[in-house]
């Protein structure tokens, strides 16, 4: 029986922490129905009842959250969202044992959060995560949230990532990094970023990003398409992709559609850990599977369906449709085009009412027009969980490892060097003890022999030749 810790850094890493552990609660109430600690529960909660062994107290039922404890550590700089989180519904859930706070922020500046609070937290941090992994009967991962845009979550949450290496070495760390919209209001941004972003290439084992932008355009989508109710396709008004409504988190605030999206995509990468399925996927095996080298470690993800229709009826015609949207350009969570690029390679991680011969069948119909190395042909890993998503009969996650996310490091370093040419806002960095112009330059060479080695292989794309080994699924 195996564990992860989930570490939230930074206002948008605690506030979708918030949401997945309030959409993680419904999932297993859902299930769970008499609210018994068991199995699942235990990959992502402890019981802390101590009045019975088998956890028989433990209440995930009624809305009430009765002896459990997330696996999980709360840092932030600024107490705002983590005291809202710890007044809230699911106060319950965590403890002081789990917070590192501070009062006064990082002021949008990468350098104060990595040079200045991470050497003074560092103890702290160490504590709390060590204390949460002694909890554990089998550390398996770490999963790491944090936005690239401001100063905690960029560097803090880099700093926490060196810290988990250093302590861990052997635990999996796989992150989960919300990049910045070209119009984001911080305008020292892309210099966050490629700061973090050195950090990021070196030391992480996956790491997922998602795009503002991009999330901005789903919840539109969505909420469009909600109104726009057709003869035999009604989408239901209250999403349970973007809505909170009937879980833990109370009111719902302008970021929990968005920051829904992205729990959600941890939900269902986190669902053969936590349900049964008849082809489960351990989380070692994403990094084993789909990361062929080291720095190439970033995998571009998808979800589908994006909403929940009104029938509960799958006829064949809208699984396929499943598979067929989980390629295209509307429902990657950064914008890139997978299809148009080349794959090193693919997971599936599908839930609820599907065979594995309709999986297999959906590879087999897909697999031509996706463009594979030569070398990663049946490239693919797959993983069958049970248990759908509340509100849904089936769903897929598509994790590609895949030369399309070249574009986005692109406009980063674009955006970067906009501001690095004139040495705006420099001074900012520099001031901060042990923070040199050398940091810049590293970082965004780091970044262009990132973007360098995916050009490589995007060169060899032309290669491909069409005849190639029928698909041997991995399991």
């Amino acid at each position: 029986m195996t564990q992860s810790i989930i570490v939230q850094v930074g206002q948008c890493g605690n506030q979708v922490g918030c949401r997945f552990w309030d959409l993680a609660l419904r999932e297993h109430a859902h299930v769970n129905k008499k609210g018994i600690y068991d199995e699942a529960l235990s990959n992502f909660f402890r019981n802390v009842d101590t009045r019975r062994s088998d956890g028989e107290n433990s209440d995930i039922t009624g809305g009430k959250i009765r002896s459990l404890k997330a696996r999980a550590v709360l840092i932030d700089m600024e107490e705002g969202v983590v005291n809202e989180i710890l007044q809230g519904p699911l106060r319950d859930v965590f403890d002081n044992t789990q917070l590192v706070t501070d009062v006064s922020g990082s002021g949008n500046n990468w350098a104060v959060g990595h040079r200045i609070y991470g050497p003074a937290c560092q103890e702290q941090v160490v504590e709390k995560v060590r204390r949460a992994a002694e909890h554990c009967d089998s550390l398996q991962c770490f999963f790491l949230i944090h936005s690239m845009g401001g100063g905690t979550g960029s560097g803090l949450g880099s700093y926490v990532l060196r810290l988990l290496e250093d302590e861990f070495p052997e635990v999996y760390r796989i992150v989960t990094s919300v990049y910045p919209s070209a119009e984001d209001d911080v305008i020292t941004s892309p210099y966050n970023s490629v700061l973090a972003m050195r950090e990021l290439s070196e030391r992480a084992d996956c790491v997922l990003p998602v795009d503002n932008q991009s999330l901005v355009e789903i919840v539109n989508k969505i909420r469009y398409m909600s109104h726009q109710g057709k003869p035999g396709h009604v989408i239901k008004k209250d999403s349970t992709v973007i809505s909170g409504q009937g879980g833990a988190c109370g009111a719902e605030k302008p970021f929990d559609a968005m920051n829904n999206i992205v729990a959600n995509l941890l939900l269902n990468l986190t669902s053969s850990a936590r349900f049964d399925g008849s082809l489960n996927m351990d989380l070692n095996e994403i990094a084993m599977n789909l990361v062929p080298f080291p720095r190439l470690h970033y995998l571009v993800s998808s979800l589908t369906p994006l909403y929940t229709l009104a029938d509960v009826s799958v006829p064949p015609r809208r699984l396929d449709q499943m598979f067929t949207d989980a390629f295209s350009r509307d429902h990657q969570l950064i914008r890139a085009d997978p299809k148009h690029s080349l794959y090193l390679a693919c997971a599936l991680v599908v839930r609820g009412n599907v065979q594995v011969s309709d999986l297999r069948r959906n590879i087999e119909r897909l697999k031509p027009s996706l463009p594979f190395v030569s070398w990663n042909q049946e490239g693919w890993k797959t993983s069958l969980c049970s248990v759908p998503p509340v509100g849904h009969t089936h769903s897929l996650l598509a994790l590609a490892n895949n030369t399309c996310v070249k574009p986005t490091f692109l406009e980063l370093k674009d955006r970067f060097m906009k501001l690095y040419r004139k040495k705006a806002h420099l001074h900012h960095y520099l001031h901060v003890e042990g923070m040199e112009q050398g940091c810049f330059t590293e970082a965004i060479s780091s970044l262009s022999s990132l973007i360098e080695e995916y050009s490589q292989l995007d060169a060899t794309k032309r290669m491909l030749t069409p005849d190639v080994p029928r698909l041997t699924i991995a399991t």
